[in-house]
């Protein structure tokens, strides 16, 4: 039986045992132990033993579960509520969409303190929902919105997914955070500047606040000083690693005891959360390295039968040379991220795609900032996208899934037209990489 069959197979496999219903990192250990077996026999096993054994003696995978307890002291400190809270005050009656632009800006901010998604979009959900509802906001703007912010934790910086993209394609972790700042902020405008033109088109879509809900200048100002604690974490935890002073890892440790010490001065620490974030800490990074063992089994083993060589050979015949393979594998992520959840596409995908890019010429930083966009889409994008459900948890039961799946669509369209805006003009998700280290 020649690779070409046996690579098939290898995916069939890989389908069949999920379909099934087992966990994606089990499913991948089953698979590459089964064919290393049948293949070459039980020596050949110490082979994916290595190869498990290379990808997580990794250093910068030591940041993991620091940021994810980081994450989890900040979400358990209401600062959901205090983010919002400021935006809402200087949103005030300015403008139409005021608030829905102040659920982005806060979800922005909320992902580059804590960096994960579901923070941001159940606290949002919890919080925001009632307050656009008041004052008559369009249903879908209002769930958009906060799905569309929520979930910009994924890719601006402090990002577990671009740790691991990282440790499995060799991207520089600086460099990739720092293009997750430049797509970050283009993705925050594209959204505002969707809900300002629709609400300038439609006049109640996004009415303005009454002017008697509006605050004084005196309590705006006031209002920003709950930012400060949060501004300085950002920029001790991200700035430090952008700037080159720490490493990920070292910054991530600054950002866990920052969270901690954040808590403190808050008052909102007591022993029984940092016991609970401890374990929660332990369960989700001992899940992410149950995963990361099994893509690195999975993939020396399809490397072995000769499986990303067949792939390449492919994907160098495809029409529409280099860019027709870029185009094809952008919808092909995009698919993926419609039925697999992101820590799954990038383990699975990335290391067979990311070389084949790298090999035909592209800038592998630029490819990793469009795929990081494309994940981006994956958690909105029906019918398994994880903030859909995240934000069912919160709605009240007469809203329907089906309600939230329509309410997500334009700002997937925004979050596309993004990826089409780097793909065509580099430097909008390469900017800030490119002025701290240069092209």
């Amino acid at each position: 039986m020649d690779g070409n069959t046996i690579s098939l197979f290898m995916f069939v496999a890989l389908l069949g045992v999920l379909v099934l219903g087992m966990h994606i990192s089990f499913g991948l250990y089953a698979v590459a132990i089964g064919f290393t077996y049948f293949l070459w026999g039980t020596p050949a096993l110490n082979t994916t033993i290595m190869s498990i054994w290379g990808m997580m003696n990794n250093f910068p995978l030591v940041a993991v579960p620091l940021f994810i307890f980081m994450a989890m002291i900040m979400e358990k400190s209401d600062l959901v509520a205090d983010m919002y809270d400021c935006f809402y005050k200087w949103s005030g009656s300015a403008f139409r969409g005021g608030l829905a632009i102040a659920t982005i800006f806060a979800g922005a901010l909320i992902g580059a303190v804590s960096g994960v998604v579901a923070a941001g979009v159940i606290g949002l959900g919890v919080i925001a929902l009632p307050q656009m509802a008041k004052y008559g906001y369009d249903r879908g703007v209002n769930m958009g919105s906060i799905l569309a912010g929520g979930t910009l934790g994924q890719i601006i910086p402090p990002s577990l997914v671009m740790i691991i993209y990282c440790a499995v394609s060799n991207v520089s972790v600086g460099k990739l955070f720092a293009a997750g700042v430049s797509a970050g902020l283009l993705l925050v405008a594209l959204f505002s500047i969707y809900i300002l033109v629709r609400a300038y088109i439609q006049k109640d879509f996004c009415p303005a606040l009454p002017a008697d809900k509006t605050v004084s200048w005196k309590e705006k100002f006031i209002s920003l000083r709950v930012l400060i604690l949060p501004g300085i974490l950002i920029v001790g935890t991200v700035g430090s690693i952008l700037s080159g002073m720490a490493t990920p890892t070292e910054g991530a440790g600054f950002g866990a005891f920052g969270a901690v010490l954040f808590s403190i001065i808050t008052g909102r620490f007591k022993f029984r959360m940092l016991r609970d974030t401890m374990f929660e800490t332990l369960k989700v990074s001992s899940m992410i390295a149950w995963m990361v063992g099994g893509a690195a089994s999975f993939s020396s083993v399809f490397a072995g039968i000769g499986g990303n060589q067949v792939i390449t050979n492919m994907a160098m015949n495809m029409p529409g040379g280099k860019w027709g393979v870029l185009l094809l594998f952008v919808a092909f992520i995009f698919v993926l991220g419609m039925f697999l959840e992101t820590m799954a596409i990038i383990l699975l995908a990335a290391p067979i795609v990311s070389p084949i890019i790298v090999q035909l010429g592209f800038d592998p930083l630029w490819w990793a900032i469009i795929f990081m966009t494309l994940l981006q889409c994956a958690y909105l994008t029906p019918p398994f996208g994880l903030s859909l459900f995240y934000l069912k948890g919160v709605t009240p039961p007469d809203i329907r899934l089906a309600d939230i799946y329509t309410s997500a669509l334009p700002f997937v369209a925004m979050q596309m037209v993004g990826v089409a805006l780097i793909i065509l003009f580099p430097v909008m998700g390469l900017w800030l990489p490119w002025a701290l280290y240069g092209q």
